[in-house]
């Protein structure tokens, strides 16, 4: 009797996109199956970044950069731009944090990435049920944060979407606490676009 593999056939472009070697100031996501490669962020994208970081309190939060997640039933490995968990949650160790333990997550958008954050990533996300999503777009100065995850695959999406603009206090019900969002800088001379 033969045994039968019942695992995915997309384990191997798991391994393939682990094995990857990424250029030197770029970074590669897995994204349903499909191995995505960017150009390191805009430094008004880290400078945002960092802003939402000092606001959420360590003493509670574990507040990590360049994190890949494992999401495995989506066959993705993204790298969002912050991932934040409670302190004591997760392992300590490896290179792929579960996205059970994972109460929010941010990305920022970039130039070439608005698709990405606010199509892909957000039915990623969902599915996964990741508890909230925060897009920080500084193309369109503000921000967006989707809570309460709903449905599975590529139908999957958020509930709850809240817009706040650049400038404006942004309750973070999901931490508790409002973030202060008037450091974060719009980028200059970029089209807008149409979402949320």
């Amino acid at each position: 009797m033969t045994a039968v593999d019942d695992r995915p056939r997309t384990t191997g472009i798991v391994k393939v996109f682990e094995n990857l070697d990424v250029p030197e100031g770029f970074k590669a996501e897995l994204l349903r199956g499909v191995i995505v490669m960017m150009a390191g962020p805009d430094v008004a994208h880290n400078d945002i970044v960092e802003a939402v970081q000092d606001q959420i309190p360590r003493q509670r939060w574990r507040r990590l950069q360049t994190q890949d997640i494992a999401i495995l039933e989506e066959t993705s490995q993204p790298q969002p731009d912050l991932v934040v968990l409670e302190r004591g949650a997760g392992p300590g160790h490896g290179r792929l944090m579960p996205s059970e333990v994972i109460t929010l997550l941010v990305e920022v958008v970039s130039k070439t990435s608005v698709d990405r954050d606010y199509m892909v990533k957000r039915s990623i996300y969902a599915a996964a049920k990741i508890p909230a999503y925060f897009i920080i777009d500084p193309v369109m100065a503000q921000c967006v944060l989707l809570t309460e995850p709903v449905g599975h695959g590529e139908d999957a999406d958020y509930r709850r979407q809240r817009i706040t603009k650049f400038g404006d206090l942004t309750p973070m019900e999901p931490l508790d606490l409002d973030l202060d969002t008037s450091e974060f800088a719009a980028y200059e001379n970029v089209r807008p676009h149409r979402y949320p």
